[in-house]
């Protein structure tokens, strides 16, 4: 079911679309933007030299550095009158990067994250109860603005209060959740404790987002509460939530909303552009953008594009699920590695739980990877249920359902991401929760 016509449009309706707004997007940065077009003027470019989307390659990339270096304002093309709402980054390293919107761009967002619930399945008789963070943070409000435009009713309540979310869930009838993937498990893992069977609430779909992550772990969720759950894409630079989202027909790559941004897949170290269904980074140009129109941003996100038909009758073209990035995936001993790949090894064992940590170390000249996995109760009770824990299973060596766990888990990682891994198992909620963004690597190498 599709919100808007564009989302169904033939191909060559798409492109018209397009090229206008790749036009006039490089006329007007160029007109409204000194550095800009200082960046176009060094590349040899002027917006007439742009007369088919395949022009786009003559267009230089932007980086989060070009972001960072012009903080706060000055890639905006708009004045200050006409940005109505501001947005950032959360400024881990170094400066944030500021994100501004006319009422233009609210309208577009809204638009997108509209597209973004229908897809998911839902509709002006659904309360979305709303996790994603509210505040400089693009995910609590670009969810609240598009639930509101499909007549849903809203529990803005932000992340966190695991206790008093399970209860306005009881209470206030909520049926529909978007939430990050890590927070619902741990939401569930609360629910246990307080005896909740979330399957007897009237919960029933959830749009889950804003971290890496598995179809293990979706499988795993849409087991726990009983419910559908669909992807969503999306970063502040671009617009926040909304570039791209799952339809709950297919649950199968991400419907980009190509009609506002434009996608295109490079690779990372040539920075030429790809064909489609080749994995690469994704490139975003925003085409109908007024505040800060971005071109051919990279991403660094790892995806790929298919234009093949959807069963849910939308046309436009799909990313798959994001497996990693090309600035964060780890190299190890020359090998790539994302963690989604040991996530789904480690979802689906019995045993463990979803909750893991990544650490890198150098021991000499050799990196070591390490991954702590914590297991469930109901494992370390048969496994050790008379045995003191430590802070590791290290005192329990001895016992074979460990050990074989253990090894059973190094196996099918090294079968998965092609080097040899240590594997620690760790008790039950010893490896530390995030209301946010779940942290699954430490880094610990010094050069």
């Amino acid at each position: 079911m599709a919100w808007s016509p564009e989302e169904t449009i033939n191909r060559s309706e798409m492109q018209a679309l397009q090229l206008a707004g790749l036009q006039k997007t490089v006329t007007t940065v160029y007109e409204r933007n000194a550095v800009y077009r200082q960046t176009l003027d060094d590349a040899g470019v002027k917006p007439s030299d742009i007369k088919s989307l395949d022009d786009i390659k003559l267009i230089p990339f932007t980086t989060k550095q070009d972001l960072r270096d012009n903080y706060p304002f000055k890639l905006f093309t708009a004045s200050p009158k006409e940005i109505v709402e501001y947005h950032a980054t959360s400024g881990t390293t170094g400066k944030p990067i500021a994100v501004g919107y006319t009422r233009e761009d609210l309208e577009v967002w809204s638009e997108a994250m509209a597209r973004t619930c229908t897809g998911a399945g839902i509709t002006s008789d659904d309360v979305v109860q709303n996790i994603f963070g509210y505040g400089l943070f693009t995910g609590g409000l670009g969810a609240h603005y598009g639930a509101l435009k499909v007549g849903a009713g809203v529990i803005p309540i932000s992340g966190g209060n695991s206790q008093k979310q399970i209860m306005l869930m009881e209470d206030f009838g909520t049926t529909a959740l978007t939430s990050t993937p890590s927070f619902l498990i741990h939401l569930h893992e609360v629910g246990e404790q307080m005896g909740v069977d979330f399957k007897k609430l009237g919960l029933k779909k959830a749009i889950c987002g804003a971290e890496p992550w598995s179809e293990a772990m979706r499988q795993s969720i849409q087991e726990k509460f009983g419910i559908t759950v669909c992807d969503i894409y999306g970063l502040s630079e671009i617009t926040g939530p909304g570039v791209s989202f799952e339809c709950v027909e297919e649950q199968n790559g991400l419907h980009i909303n190509e009609d506002f941004f434009y996608p295109e897949i490079i690779n990372p170290e040539t920075g030429e552009v790809l064909p489609a269904g080749e994995e690469g980074e994704l490139v975003f140009t925003t085409i109908n953008k007024h505040g800060q129109p971005l071109l051919r941003y990279r991403t660094r996100d790892i995806s790929r594009l298919s234009y093949e038909p959807c069963s849910c009758g939308g046309t436009l073209v799909k990313m798959a699920r994001v497996t990693g990035r090309s600035d964060d995936m780890l190299i190890i001993r020359g090998v790539n590695v994302y963690p989604s790949q040991i996530e789904s090894v480690i979802l689906k064992r019995e045993g463990v739980s979803p909750h893991y940590m990544i650490i890198v170390e150098r021991k000499g000249a050799m990196d070591s990877l390490r991954v702590k996995v914590e297991v469930t109760e109901e494992f370390m009770i048969k496994a050790a249920a008379d045995i003191l824990m430590g802070d590791e299973f290290d005192i329990l060596e001895d016992v074979a359902a460990v050990r074989s766990k253990k090894r059973n888990l190094q196996q099918d990682i090294k079968d998965v991401i092609g080097i040899s891994v240590e594997v620690h198992l760790v008790p039950p909620n010893s490896i530390a929760r995030s209301e946010g963004k779940a942290k699954r690597i430490e880094d610990r190498r010094t050069d």
